[in-house]
């Protein structure tokens, strides 16, 4: 199977985050990066494909230069090579963009299937894997916590795909659709794999393909724009209830239930 694997740098989640002079994006010279967390499981869920079923796994990743650190992580855990959409703006995109910049960069390969991590822990918009179906003309589905291929008779590539979608209120959902296909993987899928000293030193002869990205209207091709962002205030907030026990009950029922709106 020819496998893409669509990763993303953010923050690292002990970072106290830090706003630049906008207040519109965190000010990145004082940030620590790592690989987000959903894309680490994707990758992951390649792995074991290309292991049952042979073939490759490409990394693609949208960003500025230090994209590279978390793309080199990729091939040392196993990745045999990688696509790297290089752009300063891409730092912040929205999905629209991001998703954009990966299937221009994506359409001259030939890939039997297309796994994202479900969200970013940046962002959060969990749309980037559903655009990209959408760009590449390709079936999709969202909230993937189980993948089963089916080897076609012959050429060893997989001709369709039987995936177990997680739902609401502990429901499952299994559909079969064909390739190629857009996944998107939720954590937890699999138990993730860490890079060995063997696959650190391998890592540094495999391919890393720079490719420009195609945003013709730069970054007025957004279709989402943060007008502001803040860090959490914390504060202290405390009510005394009087009355009986049976009026303070009575009261703490009310406040619950109208106020807070954490009972029915």
């Amino acid at each position: 199977m020819h496998i893409a694997v669509c990763i993303k740098q953010v923050p690292t989640r002990e970072w106290q985050p830090r706003l630049d002079d906008s207040k519109t994006w965190i000010r990145e010279q004082d940030a620590s990066f790592e690989m987000n967390e959903p894309d680490a499981y994707a990758l992951e869920e390649a792995l074991r494909l290309k292991e049952k079923h042979g073939g490759e796994v490409v990394v693609c990743s949208a960003g500025p230069a230090r994209v590279a650190q978390v793309i080199r992580e990729a091939l040392a855990r196993g990745a045999d090579r990688a696509i790297h959409v290089e752009h300063d703006l891409l730092a912040s995109a929205d999905a629209f963009v991001t998703a954009g910049a990966l299937a221009s960069a994506m359409r001259d390969e030939t890939f039997d299937l297309v796994l994202t991590g479900l969200q970013s822990d940046d962002q959060g918009f969990a749309q980037v894997g559903v655009i990209l179906a959408e760009k590449l003309g390709l079936p999709h589905a969202t909230i993937i916590m189980e993948v089963q291929a089916d080897p076609s008779t012959g050429s060893g590539r997989a001709a369709t795909l039987r995936v177990k979608r997680e739902l609401e209120g502990g429901w499952f959902q299994f559909v079969s659709m064909p390739l190629p296909a857009v996944l998107t993987i939720q954590s937890g899928i699999n138990q993730l794999r860490y890079a060995t000293l063997k696959g650190i030193m391998a890592a540094k002869k495999k391919e890393i393909k720079k490719v420009p990205p195609s945003l013709p209207s730069g970054a007025s091709a957004a279709k989402q724009r943060i007008v502001s962002l803040y860090v959490p205030e914390k504060g202290k907030k405390t009510q005394i209830i009087g009355g009986s026990p049976a009026e303070a009950a009575k009261e703490l029922v009310r406040k619950l239930r109208e106020e807070v709106r954490v009972i029915p």
